[in-house]
């Protein structure tokens, strides 16, 4: 056991550097965050493929929470929320009102082209619309289904680390 603890302290942390910081607009709310930032994932009608790329980008080889983005269970303890998905019309009110638990300074980030402009969905019968015609949203991530580096990238403009 102590020889496997001298190995340990002699290699150190093993871990890519991180890339540097994402160019573009940050959200004007972000600024009061501090650098860390809660998050509530609500899927709002989507066909999984952004939740799969949701747990590659908090998983352990882009792990997003060394990034100071933590998902979160409730939506009072939240900052964000990050949407995926058209907004049915099941979920619009759930939306609505998951939207207004979050205390405010409160983010909205959409995820994936369904949540940005309903994607594949646009005019189907049980589709409310895209995540800003239900929620205002602050920063929007593109992509069917957007890669774990664009989640990260978009996360990493939320908490500016």
């Amino acid at each position: 056991m102590l020889s496997l603890w001298r190995k340990i302290r002699r290699t150190g942390r093993v871990a890519e550097p991180a890339p540097p910081l994402p160019v573009g607009d940050r959200p004007a709310q972000a600024a009061v965050l501090g650098g860390s930032v809660q998050i509530r994932h609500v899927d709002a009608g989507s066909c999984n493929g952004c939740e799969v790329e949701i747990g590659s980008a908090f998983g352990p080889v882009y792990d997003g929470e060394r990034y100071g983005a933590r998902l979160v269970a409730s939506p009072r303890h939240a900052d964000a929320l990050l949407v995926t998905g058209v907004v049915t019309r099941n979920m619009a009110e759930p939306l609505r009102r998951t939207f207004d638990a979050v205390p405010a300074p409160k983010l909205v980030v959409a995820v994936g082209d369904c949540a940005r402009n309903c994607g594949v969905f646009a005019g189907a019968y049980g589709v409310a619309g895209a995540v800003r015609d239900v929620v205002p949203v602050d920063l929007e991530i593109a992509g069917c289904p957007p890669r774990p580096e664009a989640i990260i990238e978009g996360l990493r403009k939320l908490t500016g680390r």
